[in-house]
């Protein structure tokens, strides 16, 4: 009878082993169809983001940040990275801020790397900051008739885009980017 009990007990813990790692894969299919969803609306909303696309070497898309604040806030959310068609990674973006800003939303990114030297610092760093690298141009979408692929010059382009929710005011912030899985 004993040996019966530890069969069991061994069958129970390979299903519960099996099945968190189910749980686990299904949330990154999830993430990475919401990424491929956000993305293609970025597209349908900016030419010039679907024709930096075609030239990027890696897009990293975060289909869901987070972001609140009352004086003091916090931004978060997951993301992919798509590269020639296919998820190639997957990371978290995490942020503060200070100042006289309160309120709640959400809003997507999507970053363009042009170069493979972008990339590799991405890949190389132990988390990417954005704000503080000068070689990152932030686009607005409505105003990006100007960003074409023969006037591209930097290494790495972001739009912000699909802003949900109120936010108001002016702050300092920062968002830090760092690859999950290695």
């Amino acid at each position: 009878m004993k040996q019966l009990q530890k069969f069991s007990l061994i069958l129970l813990s390979i299903a519960a082993l099996a099945g968190a790692r189910i749980a686990q894969a299904a949330p990154e299919i999830a993430l990475e169809q919401d990424a491929r969803a956000a993305l293609n609306a970025l597209y349908e909303s900016s030419p010039a983001a679907k024709a930096l696309g075609e030239k990027a070497k890696g897009i990293l898309v975060f289909p869901d940040i987070r972001k609140a604040a009352f004086i003091v806030g916090a931004q978060s959310g997951p993301g992919v990275m798509l590269a020639g068609g296919r998820t190639v990674g997957h990371y978290r973006a995490d942020g503060v801020l200070a100042g006289l800003e309160a309120g709640a939303q959400s809003y997507a990114y999507a970053v363009f790397f042009m170069s493979d030297k972008a990339l590799q610092n991405l890949r190389s760093t132990k988390g990417f900051e954005i704000g503080a690298d000068p070689n990152i141009v932030f686009v607005n979408v409505g105003a990006a008739k100007e960003v074409s692929t023969t006037t591209t010059q930097a290494d790495v382009y972001g739009y912000v885009f699909d802003q949900k929710g109120l936010m108001g005011g002016i702050a300092v912030q920062g968002l830090k980017i760092t690859r999950l899985d290695h």
